[in-house]
């Protein structure tokens, strides 16, 4: 039989932090960043205020490990969509799909999201996990963008920033939307993905 494993005190204390910021997630995407205080995440979740208190030294902290833990997931989110598909509609209508369901299964995190970033405009503590967040996402659509115009054939037209800049601008209207309760926003995103990609190749 083989000797168990020993777990290292420090990979304790990051999974005790992933499980905060786990629960984080689900009150700061139901209230916000400016109306969650560290106390009401405590009381919203299985843990007590200084248990919460013990694993992050403020509410800023608890926010900007929470949002880092959920978008490490999320980066990966459309690889599939880049791996699997065969030919460039196939990819434009699996990344439309996904999208659509992305808003409609998390639309709460992605509110937290774009409350962070506006928030990061006037608190520079927020400031560089936002950008460096903000990066990797960029990074995750021109991986999208990039293999679309190898199935089309044709190189891309754009920047990396610039068609991250117009796929997130149609997220954001979209989720928006959702939010506000209309009823087809999700299909007319995915309408508008399907007008837009092409416009990003040469």
């Amino acid at each position: 039989m083989a000797p168990t494993k020993a777990v290292r005190p420090a990979d304790k204390f990051d999974r005790r932090r992933d499980e905060l910021a786990e629960s984080a997630l689900a009150t700061l995407g139901e209230m916000g960043y400016a109306r969650a205080s560290l106390r009401e995440i405590a009381n919203n979740s299985a843990f007590s205020h200084g248990v919460v208190h013990y694993y992050f030294q403020d509410k800023l902290e608890l926010v900007i490990y929470s949002v880092r833990y959920y978008k490490a997931r999320c980066v990966t989110r459309y690889d599939s969509v880049v791996s699997d598909s065969r030919s460039a509609g196939e990819l434009v209508d699996a990344f439309a799909a996904k999208l659509t369901q992305t808003i409609r299964d998390e639309a709460p995190m992605h509110r937290l999201w774009y409350d962070l970033r506006t928030q990061s405009m006037f608190e520079p503590e927020l400031r560089g996990a936002v950008t460096e967040i903000d990066h990797t996402l960029e990074q995750m659509i021109w991986r999208v963008v990039s293999r679309y115009a190898e199935l089309a054939g044709r190189p891309v037209a754009l920047e990396p920033a610039v068609a991250y800049g117009m796929l997130d601008g149609l997220f954001q209207s979209a989720l928006l939307g959702h939010l506000g309760g209309h009823a087809t926003v999700l299909t007319d995103l995915a309408t508008q993905v399907r007008k837009v990609m092409p416009l990003m190749l040469a």
